[in-house]
């Protein structure tokens, strides 16, 4: 089984929603009208993630953090 992927934006489909497949991939895979297909859905929360970094406020300096992490390690 091949797996091809795309980000698509969805769209307002009477009750429900739904996403364009590009035509590269129609063509390439062979897709016909009908044909069962399989979709995994990820929604991209790295927008969110971005805005959320940095924020954590921890009760030591980050390099302290950092120092106790390596504590203990071996350099080889």
């Amino acid at each position: 089984m091949k797996m091809e992927q795309f980000e698509a934006v969805t769209k307002k489909w009477g009750n429900s929603l739904g996403i364009t497949i590009p035509s590269e991939i129609i063509k390439e895979e062979n897709i016909k009208p009908k044909d069962k297909i399989t979709v995994l859905v990820f929604k991209d929360y790295s927008k969110k993630l971005k805005k959320m970094f940095g924020t954590l406020k921890l009760k030591k300096p980050t390099q302290r953090v950092m120092e106790e992490i390596d504590e203990g390690y071996d350099e080889h």
